[in-house]
């Protein structure tokens, strides 16, 4: 059967995968006695229609660009990387450390010192199960899901017998120095007669996970490198036959997957809480596993999908704010995105391929 046209695999699909999780949650709504267009309404509202809103929205938006990169990233090496979050607590404390003992002038200067310190843990804490998947054939979905916990632990022993100031109760470090705390989109975009962005976390680092975003369409379609990658995907056989060697592609790509995953954490640790924290991921890791699915593992795909991701998280709290609709339903919502666009998917594509191809044969 000949394959539909590419805009319809990157944008129709995906768009009719989410109208069916939509459509599925609009009738749980419906089941607890409430109004799916007045929940709706009020998402939209508090989400898109004030700048407080949209900051929270690019806030987490922000988040899950890089968690849903590092994750693209993998799969094009027919990887699944479900390690996100804890190479994203593993990142975190690379920013701790770089701000806390660092003394740092700026903070144009301690954004790079931080995404470098972020990236490094990340990709140091995916490196293990690359090495075993590449030289011992440990499968990467089981190795990535156990280095989770025993990232979490590792986090939860540092800050609480480590990096815990004397005298301090919660598991966090100190505050970072005020050189190091980076300028909110308030502080960018306010005037002296108008005041944006009002209490949202959204800074300077969303610009950073846009950078990512380019970098890493540079590097998988206009490198080398990133032709070996997807020869990898495509078939591990032919790319040994051409010379590619599957282990050095498999560490590389964890390594850059991992990187990315850590930089997650310039956003929330420095950027929001300007501490390290224990809880500081909020399970962005495994949100950026719906984001690459949705995004059809594109960096602009996956730009696309972490904003909506991120409306849902925003609009998730208005809900549960205003209504009696539980936040929980929004990981219902992203349960059923992924349940479309990924186990479900053939039941989306081979209707519209056989359309496709009925309208082939009639223009025929």
């Amino acid at each position: 059967m000949e394959r539909m046209p590419v805009w319809a695999d990157v944008v129709l699909i995906p768009l009719i995968s989410l109208l069916l999780a939509a459509g599925l949650s609009a009738l749980v709504i419906l089941a607890i006695g409430e109004s799916p267009v007045a929940a709706f309404q009020l998402m939209v509202d508090g989400a898109l229609m004030r700048s407080a809103g949209w900051g929270y929205t690019l806030y987490y938006a922000t988040n899950f660009m890089f968690t849903g990169l590092a994750v693209s990233v993998a799969f094009h090496a027919r990887m699944f990387n479900i390690g996100g979050e804890g190479q994203a607590m593993l990142g975190g404390l690379g920013v701790a450390l770089a701000c806390l003992y660092i003394p740092w002038p700026h903070w144009s200067l301690a954004i790079l010192g931080s995404a470098f310190g972020a990236a490094l843990f990340g990709a140091a804490w995916a490196l293990i199960p690359a090495w075993l998947q590449a030289k011992r054939g440990s499968h990467i979905v089981i190795t990535t899901i156990m280095f989770n916990f025993i990232a979490a632990a590792l986090l939860n022993y540092v800050l609480v017998n480590v990096l815990r100031p004397v005298g301090a109760m919660d598991p966090a470090t100190a505050k970072f120095p005020e050189p190091t705390h980076l300028p909110t989109f308030r502080d960018m975009f306010s005037t002296a007669e108008t005041i944006l962005f009002r209490g949202a976390p959204a800074n300077v680092s969303f610009f950073l996970a846009l950078a990512a975003c380019v970098l890493v369409w540079l590097l998988i379609w206009r490198t080398k490198l990133g032709y070996e990658i997807r020869a990898q995907g495509f078939s591990e056989s032919g790319a040994r036959y051409a010379g590619i060697s599957p282990s050095r592609i498999i560490v590389i790509s964890m390594l850059i997957s991992g990187g990315l995953a850590g930089m997650m954490a310039v956003n929330s640790t420095q950027g929001e809480a300007e501490r390290l924290i224990l809880n500081m991921t909020e399970g962005a890791g495994f949100i950026g596993i719906a984001v690459a699915l949705m995004g059809r593992n594109h960096p602009f795909g996956v730009f696309l999908a972490a904003l909506l991701f991120g409306f849902l998280y925003q609009g998730g709290a208005e809900l549960a704010l205003w209504t009696n609709i539980p936040r929980e339903l929004i990981v219902v919502i992203q349960a059923l995105v992924i349940l479309f666009t990924g186990a479900l998917d053939n039941m989306v594509r081979m209707p519209l391929e056989r359309i496709f191809l009925a309208l082939r044969r009639k223009e025929a």
